[in-house]
């Protein structure tokens, strides 16, 4: 009987196992067992979205306020789309917000930073499916360092 007792704790205890690397993998993947409630969408025309992926964060003071939803060309401009889905308990925002594509640290992961604008009586908030007209892109590394090569070679 011993023998069986032990097996059982060593069964249990690789269930156990293998439920904490699953949650670990949604923790570090950004996903969540829970919704985030009621969200509304915004989008967004960028002229280089650089490595940004779709479920990266929207931040605002380093806050995390909505997700990307969507990356998509939209074919009459031949710019980037980008969807977000921003949540409804962390507010709305004014038409003059503006939006950057930011990098956490020097090579981290990229991600939308969401600036508010000023609020007056006739300034209206953003809806559900509204166009923030206010963006810039993404720095791009490989297009600092042909700067920085091209400005050296310039000199000589």
């Amino acid at each position: 009987m011993s023998q069986k007792k032990l097996e059982i704790w060593v069964g249990l205890f690789v269930v156990a196992a293998i439920a904490s690397f699953i949650v670990l993998a949604f923790s570090v993947a950004g996903l969540s067992f829970k919704g985030e409630g009621n969200s509304y969408t915004l989008q967004a025309n960028f002229t280089n979205i650089g490595g940004l992926k779709p479920r990266a964060p929207v931040k605002l003071g380093g806050v995390v306020v909505g997700r990307v939803e969507s990356i998509s060309l939209d074919t009459k401009t031949y710019t980037p789309l980008v969807t977000l889905s921003m949540f409804e308990k962390q507010g709305f925002y004014p038409e003059t917000s503006s939006l950057a594509i930011l990098t956490s640290g020097l090579l981290g992961e990229q991600y939308v930073g969401i600036k508010p604008g000023f609020i007056t009586d006739d300034i209206d908030m953003l809806g559900n499916g509204d166009l923030i007209e206010d963006t810039k892109s993404a720095l791009v590394l490989e297009d600092l360092i042909g700067q920085f090569i091209y400005s050296i070679n310039k000199d000589d």
